[in-house]
């Protein structure tokens, strides 16, 4: 029997870019200190490129506000 192991994801980062996702709930966790609303509770991700994303990766990291305005990268 083969088994997949689940993919190794820095909650920190954005899996789309790997960029710093700056996710005020992964900011409080690891600080223990109260955070004010996340960036991403205001934001539309109807443009977010998604479906390049594996299903087995998404709800374990936010993407950034880069992203998820589907704006693509500065080189």
């Amino acid at each position: 029997m083969t088994t997949t192991a689940a993919p190794v994801v820095d909650a920190t980062r954005c899996p789309l870019c790997g960029e710093p996702n700056r996710c005020a709930q992964e900011i409080e966790r690891e600080t223990g200190q109260a955070q004010p609303p996340c960036w991403c509770m205001q934001v539309d991700f109807s443009d977010a490129p998604l479906a390049k994303l594996p299903a087995s990766m998404r709800g374990l990291a936010c993407i950034c506000a880069r992203c998820a305005a589907g704006t693509p990268p500065q080189d």
